[in-house]
């Protein structure tokens, strides 16, 4: 189940999962940007991106390819955000971007070369406060990553996003991610494999990682595999193998987002978000939302979201509408009873650290059943309590009311949706 290499030199036909991911992709960096240059008092902001499978960056269609992505949205993005500090009566922000290209096959990586270089020469051009620095690269990953490391190292730049769009699973191992984020204070992983491909590795036959495969996962791992692609489209084939992935890949970051690329009739691609701080996490679950169905999840759809028996509870979370409805309503039992586990108060910082490593809900659901639920408050910094869901602050204190409702008091946790 490996996927074949695209024809770059004939045209590569853009497929409707490598179209999702592209969204997903363009939405996060766009919000990534804006979020790290934030700051009135900041002048200058530095990062690094890292595509280790970047293609030639043009498709037959003529959409962008992940290189020709980060380099258009960086000056659309940095653009307007200089616009808005301009009309503030704030000075612009300068923004050097060192971008390094990977693909093993050379004569793509001179294809990119020449498919890339009208938008790095107007970026040169046209803005001042944009410095980009393209290096090119043509090994398989696995082999190329130590290299790309030191470079990353002497560059001395301590924000880093890698875009990992694998052809199988195996170029990309745990221990590379695991890697990348201990490496560095504020990395950023963006995978992508196939599901079949990762069985196939963890499986007994060919496992080739270095950590034991357990004999129960063995087991899934087994059934999921004999199953073949008539199962690829039942929900409780993508809850196990959402399970599996997390189970192998949850120690590799603080917050992983394990969920996969949505396609009804085989969820055969996966698309997966490791990060260092909660708020990135946060983020992403919030742009999965912005345009709903990008991306499945099958599972609780509260703060444990993998909580679960595959076989007989989970329902389908494709982060639109519906499943914001049924996240609130977990939520609002969920959240009391997280707190409740703590003791009785929680700072909110504290709690979206907790929080964001096992939940799809969005942010704004989350502070919303806060609000709503009678057995919660919020208190602030100075001691006063906020009444409006937009005004929660991670410096806040979440705290569990002295007098509890009797649903709370007496709810039973296997009852939770």
């Amino acid at each position: 189940m490996v996927r074949k290499n695209l024809d770059w030199e004939g045209g590569a036909e853009l497929e409707d999962h490598t179209k999702k991911k592209h969204d997903v992709l363009r939405r996060y960096f766009r919000q990534y940007l804006i979020i790290r240059c934030q700051f009135p008092r900041q002048e200058k902001f530095r990062l690094a991106i890292v595509d280790g499978f970047s293609g030639a960056g043009l498709y037959k269609c003529g959409s962008f390819g992940s290189p020709l992505i980060f380099v258009d949205v960086l000056v659309n993005t940095v653009n307007e955000i200089n616009l808005n500090r301009i009309n503030q009566g704030i000075r612009p922000i300068q923004i050097e971007c060192l971008l390094l290209l990977n693909d093993k096959d050379s004569s793509v990586k001179g294809q990119l070369q020449e498919n890339i270089a009208p938008l790095l020469a107007a970026a040169k051009d046209e803005n001042e406060n944009i410095y980009i620095k393209p290096e090119f690269f043509s090994s398989s990953f696995d082999e190329i990553y130590p290299q790309i490391k030191e470079r990353l190292k002497s560059a001395k730049c301590r924000n880093v996003l890698f875009n990992l769009d694998q052809y199988s699973y195996s170029h990309v191992t745990s221990c590379v991610i695991r890697d990348i984020v201990s490496s560095w204070s504020s990395a950023e992983v963006l995978l992508t494999f196939m599901i079949g491909s990762m069985l196939t590795f963890l499986s007994p036959e060919k496992e080739k990682s270095g950590a034991p495969v357990e004999p129960d996962m063995r087991a899934k791992i087994d059934r999921l595999l004999d199953g073949g692609s008539e199962l690829l489209g039942k929900r409780q084939w993508l809850g196990e193998a959402e399970k599996i992935a997390f189970n192998h890949l949850k120690d590799c970051a603080p917050f992983v987002s394990p969920f996969s690329i949505n396609n009804p009739k085989g969820w055969r691609y996966w698309l997966m978000h490791f990060a260092t701080s909660y708020r990135a996490r946060q983020v992403y679950n919030d742009i999965l939302h912005q345009d709903g169905e990008s991306q499945a999840h099958f599972g609780r759809s509260g703060l444990n979201m993998l909580s679960y028996d595959p076989q007989n509870e989970g329902q389908l979370y494709l982060f639109n509408n519906d499943s914001r409805k049924s996240a609130k309503e977990a939520l609002y039992d969920d959240i009391p009873r997280f707190v409740a586990e703590s003791g009785d108060t929680l700072s909110m910082s504290d709690f979206y650290t907790a929080a964001y490593s096992e939940t799809p809900a969005h942010s704004d659901d989350i502070h919303e059943m806060i609000i709503k639920n009678p057995d919660m408050e919020v208190i602030t910094e100075s001691g006063g309590q906020r009444r409006q869901a937009n005004t929660i602050k991670a410096g806040d204190t979440l705290k569990l009311k002295s007098q509890k409702s009797m649903f709370f008091m007496f709810s039973d946790p296997a009852n939770r949706k």
